[in-house]
């Protein structure tokens, strides 16, 4: 079992303070202000990649969101995006109650309030299996939440898959 710690925006800037340095945080250590958090990733589907519309593999390949607040949220408006600014926005109404998620999967399909999930309706992956970051801005463009991986560094028993926020 992994142990994460975390440093707070807040403390770490004290701590760069207390040092007398000027340096700028990576993105994942600010948390930002959001009801709706990235829970995690599955970045390398499994099997061969494959991004045929019909038989490939990129429905596999996913982003889990919940709303980690005490209110529904709807997520339209909400945009995803990757580091190369590859986008998906969701631009029909999509509403999580609290404690609720959503998978945000390749391929086509139907999108499911029921079944929790919504297709980028595109065959293309996202993710990068090697490293990539993940941006996941508010409606008005303010950022809800970010995270950067690499495969070697986040993924160490090597299913394509990376926990965020429990």
């Amino acid at each position: 079992m992994r142990v994460r710690r975390a440093l707070t925006a807040a403390s770490a800037m004290a701590f760069v303070a207390g040092l007398g340095l000027a340096t700028a945080l990576p993105a994942q250590a600010a948390e930002y202000s959001s009801a709706l958090k990235i829970k995690g990733i599955q970045y390398d589907a499994p099997g061969t990649d494959s991004n045929r519309c019909s038989g490939g593999n990129t429905k596999n390949e996913y982003l889990t969101i919940k709303n980690y607040s005490r209110s529904n949220v709807n997520l339209k408006g909400y945009v995803v995006k990757d580091a190369a600014g590859n986008t998906f926005t969701f631009r029909a109404s999509h509403v999580l109650e609290p404690g609720d998620y959503v998978h945000l999967r390749g391929g086509r399909g139907t999108d499911s309030d029921a079944g929790n999930v919504v297709y980028r309706q595109n065959c293309n992956f996202l993710w990068n299996n090697d490293k990539d970051t993940v941006y996941f801005n508010k409606p008005p463009g303010a950022r809800a939440d970010v995270h950067a991986y690499t495969k070697k560094a986040n993924d160490r028993d090597g299913n394509g898959y990376i926990t965020y926020h429990a």
